[in-house]
C-alpha cells in the first residue's frame, strides 16, 4: 500500500456511489463516512436520498457515520463537518479498520483531506440585510468574484448564496481557509464517472420515484413540526421546490420541472468542482459508472494494495 489511510469515493448525483461503497465496506470490513452536506438531518431522507437499505450488504449492516445527526431547520456547515468527521475517522482508525469517504459534496470532502482552517462564521445581519433585494442569480455572481474556496455546487437558493457572501466577507477580514489546522489525509481518491445521457436519465428517473415514494408528504410532516418553510427553502433543490410548492407558491407542474432542471445543473456543478481538485493536485482514479460493483470493488482492491 502507499500508505493511504482512507479510500475517498466522489461523484455526481445518482452515480452510484453508496451502493460502491457499502460493498467495498463489506468486502474491507470497514465503516462509511457521509459526505453530503444535507443527509446529516434527520427525517430529511427521500429528498436528500439516503438510500438505508443500501447500507445492507449479504444481511450484514453497514455501520455509517454523520447520517441523521441535526434536526431540520439546523443550518449545519463545513466548520462543524470538519471536526465530526475527525471524530468518526478516528474512531475508525482505532480499530485498525481503513475508514470510507463518500458523497458528493465536494467542499466537505476537500476540507477533510487537505486539513484546511476553518473559521466558525458568525451571522452579519447588516449584510444580510443589503442582499436580501438581490436574486439568485445576481447573488451567485456576486459570489463567483472571490478567490477563497467555498462549495458553490450547494448554492442553489438565494438564502445559501447569502450565507456563502457572508462567509466569504469574513474570510477577508479574518485567518485564510487555506491554512491548515488538521493535517491532510493521504487518501486514495475514487471517482465514478457518469456518461451525460445516462446520468440525466437516472437523475429524472429517480426524482419519479421520490415522488411515489412520498417526498412531498416527507415535506409536508417537517412543516408540520413547527420548522419553517424558509428554513427547508435554504437547503435548496428538493427542498426549495417542493416546499414551495407545499405553501402555494408554484403549482404541481412547474416544481417537478424546475426541480428536474436544478438537480441537473447541481450534478454539473459537482463534476465542475471535482474537476477542479484535480488541477488543486488530486489524483483521482475514475471508474466508470456502468461497470459491475463486482469489478468495481476489485479495481479498488488493486489500487490499494499496489
Amino acid at each position: 500500500m502507499k500508505g493511504y489511510e482512507l479510500i475517498t469515493i466522489i461523484g455526481p448525483t445518482a452515480s452510484g456511489k453508496t451502493t460502491l461503497a457499502a460493498h467495498l465496506a463489506d468486502r474491507l470490513n470497514t465503516e462509511i463516512i457521509s459526505g453530503d452536506s444535507r443527509q446529516v438531518y434527520r427525517n430529511m431522507d427521500i429528498g436528500t436520498g439516503k438510500d438505508l437499505s443500501d447500507y445492507t450488504v449479504n444481511g450484514k449492516e453497514i455501520p455509517y457515520h454523520l447520517i441523521d445527526i441535526c434536526d431540520p431547520g439546523d443550518k449545519y456547515n463545513v466548520f462543524e463537518y470538519q471536526h465530526d468527521f475527525h471524530k468518526a475517522f478516528e474512531s475508525i482508525r482505532n480499530k485498525n479498520k481503513m475508514p470510507i469517504l463518500c458523497g458528493g459534496t465536494g467542499m466537505y470532502i476537500e476540507a477533510v483531506l487537505k486539513g484546511y482552517k476553518l473559521l466558525d462564521v458568525p451571522e452579519n445581519k447588516e449584510l444580510r440585510i443589503s442582499l436580501k433585494s438581490k436574486n439568485l442569480d445576481e447573488l451567485t455572481n456576486i459570489l463567483a468574484g472571490y478567490k477563497t474556496l467555498h462549495n458553490k455546487t450547494d448554492v442553489d437558493s438565494a438564502q445559501r448564496a447569502i450565507r456563502a457572501i457572508e462567509i466569504e466577507e469574513y474570510y477577508k477580514q479574518n485567518s485564510s481557509p487555506e491554512q491548515n489546522e488538521y493535517a491532510p489525509i493521504n487518501s486514495l481518491i475514487i471517482g465514478i464517472n457518469i456518461d451525460r445521457e445516462l446520468r440525466r436519465a437516472k437523475i429524472s428517473g429517480r426524482l419519479r420515484d421520490r415522488l411515489n415514494e412520498g417526498m412531498v408528504d416527507e415535506i409536508k410532516n417537517i412543516l408540520n413540526t413547527g420548522v419553517a418553510a424558509d428554513d427547508l427553502v435554504y437547503y435548496g433543490l428538493e427542498y426549495k421546490f417542493v416546499t414551495l410548492y407545499v405553501t402555494g407558491e408554484i403549482s404541481y407542474d412547474t416544481m417537478v420541472n424546475e426541480l428536474e432542471i436544478a438537480i441537473h445543473q447541481f450534478a454539473k456543478r459537482q463534476m465542475t468542482w471535482f474537476r477542479g481538485m484535480e488541477r488543486r493536485g488530486f489524483k483521482i482514479h475514475w471508474i466508470d459508472s456502468v461497470t459491475s460493483t463486482e469489478e468495481k470493488t476489485n479495481r479498488i482492491l488493486t489500487l490499494l494494495n499496489e
